[in-house]
């Protein structure tokens, strides 16, 4: 997880592309979904917001230092007799990546799924987490 400085005109613009292209083009669907990362004591977090998909479409893949989401909504059926005055819920198929820092302790990331939230812990190492140095007195 690269750590850099959060910034929303970033998404608009990511956003923005990603809904001119798609129009443009007649590729397959995709969609990015909103993703939190952030870090404290204990390690880092994804959370990633997946409402609708069921867990059994969700893939989370950590390789050489990247972790990565992939997935499928499943488009609704069509009904010819609804009138869209919007359609923002995207569908098809979506994949988001994270370079890891070199602190994750790879093998015991753990996640879980609840409310459409995917919530993803990547652990730190044990020696890198800060230690607390006893003072004794003599």
């Amino acid at each position: 997880m690269r750590l850099t400085t959060y910034s929303p005109l970033d998404v608009h613009i990511d956003k923005f592309l990603n809904d001119a292209l798609r129009v443009a083009g007649d590729g397959p669907r995709t969609w990015t979904p909103a993703c939190n990362t952030f870090e404290d004591e204990q390690g880092f977090w994804v959370h990633a917001a997946l409402p609708g998909i069921d867990r059994k479409n969700i893939e989370i893949v950590v390789e050489d230092g990247v972790l990565i989401l992939k997935g499928e909504r499943k488009e609704e059926t069509s009904d010819e007799t609804r009138t869209y005055f919007a359609r923002e819920i995207g569908w098809g198929a979506f994949s988001r990546s994270f370079r890891l820092p070199t602190n994750v302790d790879t093998t015991k990331v753990e996640a879980t799924y609840k409310d459409g939230i995917l919530s993803i812990a990547l652990p730190k190492r044990e020696e890198s987490k800060p230690r607390r140095i006893t003072i004794e007195t003599k």
